[in-house]
């Protein structure tokens, strides 16, 4: 059976590995770069992006990562998840690691402390059956992304959002998905059986 991964050093961990299992596929955590070995993709949440990437260090676990990805594992990184997954981060820290498989420019914090999190109907490539749903707490945004990267997902042009109107919360390069919102906190599991298909479907991925 195809098993999926979630990182599960910090973080929505339980709440993932629900939604994978309600998709249909067999989920487990990683904690380690043996247990890493043995999945065929990997889910990373969200939670604290500086203290994820401190914790990938500590564990030995940002290297074989890397390699893991560099081969084509398929890869999904909600909130925390895609600032890691991205290949420059704006408001970092100075020492934060990056694993740079998707070649984006993402803004951390971008709508602001907790208290200004809100949620918001999305339009989203890909997902059939309407709007998603998305929950943002302490979200990043994507400012930039390169010729290879594909757009899933934009905050709606409307007053209530602000700023981060029309701003990019989903992506899609090759094997590896990205949003900035928290799908896995919602039941609606549309953007995870999303990334299922593009595990166990990998046609067009590369």
């Amino acid at each position: 059976m195809t098993v999926v991964g979630v990182l599960g050093l910090q973080g929505d961990v339980r709440e993932h590995l629900r939604a994978v299992r309600e998709c249909g596929l067999d989920s487990v955590l990683v904690r380690r770069a043996e247990e890493l070995a043995e999945v065929d993709a990997l889910v990373l949440p969200g939670g604290e992006s500086t203290t994820m990437s401190r914790l990938l260090v500590a564990f030995d676990l940002i290297e074989p990562l890397r390699v893991r990805l560099a081969e084509g594992m398929p890869a999904y990184g909600s909130c925390a998840g895609m600032i890691l997954l991205s290949r420059e981060i704006l408001d970092g820290r100075p020492d934060q690691r990056q694993l740079a498989v998707l070649d984006a420019v993402v803004r951390r914090n971008a709508f602001g402390r907790q208290v200004a999190s809100f949620e918001a109907d999305l339009d989203f490539v890909g997902v059939p059956a309407g709007p998603v749903r998305a929950v943002f707490i302490r979200a990043p945004w994507v400012e930039q992304v390169g010729s290879g990267v594909e757009v899933l997902a934009r905050v709606p042009e409307v007053a209530a959002a602000g700023v981060a109107a029309g701003r990019i919360v989903a992506i899609r390069q090759g094997s590896v998905l990205a949003t900035a919102f928290h799908p896995e906190l919602t039941g609606d599991r549309r953007v995870h059986q999303l990334f299922c298909e593009m595990v166990t479907n990998p046609v067009g991925c590369k």
